[in-house]
């Protein structure tokens, strides 16, 4: 308390300008986020809290002259997990980018490990110079058509984090059809959270079942594919977080349709999901959407607003997200607003710059997070896959995560399933309770020739997920997952060509953010040498092929499933 006050009293000296500031930005142009405007004048800033502006002396003095002060950007959902790096790399990674916060949904590691996995991740993110804010995840497992690794996360396992100052409310709740149906264990964790704000995940819901999951207390969606499915969640009073990740591209689409009906844009976020440290590095992170919706037209201070302060009032981030007095010095200096370069970065006072990397803190992992790759040995008789005249195919669709569901000829032999040009081999093995089961399915579009790509990065539940032209490349794709402890493995013409392991529950490596970007671009530029087509990120559009929450068809470890009627397909 007494630290407070005697902080409190130095910048309010400060402000008055009794006082010198730590820092002041000198002629700045500084985007108002309340006011939509550009103001000139100089930023002062002590005890990494913004005091005022306007005319200000300090200790330090940088003259920002024709440049730009915005705030530090805001992811509203992403999955610290899909860039496979620790939370301290992807600081590394994002943070020069302009992004100083973000809200992350840990389900990838809680389907693993649960509340182990969970701990690890809030730990993990103390003492790291961006500011993370974390969800409850609400759909582990996303259904009980699959086989997770830690069993099922109940409200019962998350009150104890309610009371944590970094957790916000409940992350995804992606079993929309549960809650649609009232069911009892997503309505004890909707009533758990009724005072929390509730992220959404309802691809294609509409009409009378989209104002169930409404009323239901859900509060955003970040699923939407087209501008009349995100219009008709903006009527039903949802948050729209745009997203712009490596394989679901959403914004063009969204901000085209918003740009046409010049609606209000208070109620739009920005997120990435799942984005790659090789697309971060190419595009930063969040200044990529903002740049891509000004490049379709949307004024500059708008496309800022949807990534800062939209996102903090709507998710309660108080003093983030604005440039006004009391607010945390989170700040990125732009050269322009059309290209939105980011010139530098300061996150709670503190200029990002390499000295700042070198305070890396040391976060123990619990042994039980290692190792996480368990499998029955696997032959070549598990990888069959019976056809008839017609039969059920996964087709992908570029740029995106959903799929299209087909009814097909496939070509074969004495009744089993031989991949060709047009057709791959699809197969989840689980890899968490050596239970053997394996899913086998066709998959039209991936376009995969001489070779297999095999991760244990497969959402939600993470069992290993193989896509190949044949039965040899596949199975050395997965055995030697299993060797590396789960990870990245492509092979061609029955040879390694490279992998990333991912040691920590298969799904995050141990090593640094640089070496990561480095072997997956290696790893994609493999892939497409197979012929994976443009359009599909190899690795990540694979991960979401076990995902049976995203429309139309989907393979688990159980077998092929429809999503539209919920259910998996009787072979």
């Amino acid at each position: 308390m007494r630290t407070y006050q005697k902080n409190l009293k130095n910048i309010i000296a400060v402000a008055n300008g009794f006082e010198k500031a730590d820092l002041v930005f000198k002629n700045a142009r500084i985007l108002n986020v309340f006011s939509e405007e550009i103001c000139c004048g100089d930023l002062a800033v002590a005890n990494s809290t913004i005091v005022g502006i306007g005319s200000y002396e300090g200790r330090e003095e940088i003259d920002l002259s024709g440049k730009y002060l915005v705030p530090g950007f805001i992811d509203a959902h992403m999955h610290i997990e899909s860039t496979m790096v620790t939370p301290f790399e992807l600081a590394r990674a994002i943070v020069p980018s302009g992004t100083t916060t973000i809200i992350a949904d840990p389900h990838e590691i809680v389907n693993v490990a649960g509340k182990t996995g969970l701990d690890y991740l809030l730990n993990a993110t103390e003492q790291i110079p961006l500011n993370v804010f974390v969800m409850l995840p609400s759909s582990v497992p996303a259904t009980p058509f699959e086989t997770n690794g830690a069993g099922p996360f109940l409200a019962a396992d998350m009150q104890p984090y309610l009371n944590h100052p970094r957790i916000l409310g409940l992350g995804e709740v992606m079993c929309f059809p549960d809650v649609l149906n009232a069911e009892p264990v997503i309505l004890d964790k909707l009533t758990l959270c009724q005072h929390n704000f509730v992220d959404g995940h309802a691809p294609g819901l509409s009409g009378k079942p989209l104002q169930a999951y409404a009323c239901a207390g859900i509060n955003s969606d970040h699923e939407s594919t087209t501008w009349p499915e995100a219009h008709e969640k903006l009527r039903a009073g949802f948050y729209i977080l745009v997203r712009e990740g490596s394989a679901a591209k959403n914004l063009h689409a969204i901000i085209s349709g918003l740009l046409a009906t010049e609606l209000p844009i208070d109620r739009f976020l920005f997120c990435t999901d799942d984005k790659h440290l090789e697309d971060i590095h190419q595009n930063g992170h969040i200044r990529w959407n903002i740049k891509q919706a000004i490049d379709l037209g949307l004024c500059p201070i708008k496309a800022i607003k949807m990534a800062t302060i939209n996102t903090a009032q709507a998710y309660g981030l108080k003093k983030l997200g604005a440039i006004a007095p009391g607010y945390r010095a989170d700040l990125v200096i732009l050269s322009d607003l059309e290209t939105m370069q980011v010139e530098q970065v300061y996150q709670n006072g503190c200029l990002v710059d390499d000295t700042l990397w070198k305070h890396k803190p040391h976060h123990m992992i619990d042994p039980r997070l290692l190792n996480s790759v368990h499998i029955q040995t696997l032959t070549p008789e598990k990888l069959q896959l019976n056809i008839g005249s017609k039969d059920h195919v996964i087709e992908i669709v570029s740029d995106q995560i959903e799929t299209h569901h087909l009814l097909e000829s496939l070509p074969g032999k004495d009744g089993f399933f031989i991949p060709n040009q047009s057709y791959a081999k699809l197969c989840v093995i689980e890899r968490h309770h050596y239970s053997g089961n394996v899913g086998v399915a066709a998959i039209k579009g991936f376009g995969i020739h001489d070779g297999a790509i095999a991760t244990t990065v497969a959402h939600d539940s993470h069992n290993i997920i193989v896509v190949g032209d044949n039965d040899q490349d596949i199975l050395l794709a997965v055995n030697h997952l299993a060797e590396i402890g789960g990870g990245y493995v492509v092979v061609g013409n029955h040879k390694i060509i490279g992998a990333v392991p991912l040691s920590l529950a298969g799904l995050i490596s141990l090593e640094s953010g640089e070496m990561v970007q480095k072997k997956v671009a290696s790893l994609i530029s493999s892939a497409h040498k197979l012929g994976v087509a443009p359009g599909v990120d190899p690795f990540i559009t694979l991960s979401f092929m076990a995902l049976p929450v995203i429309p139309t068809l989907r393979l688990t470890d159980l077998g092929l499933f429809d999503v539209d009627a919920f259910q998996l397909i009787k072979a």
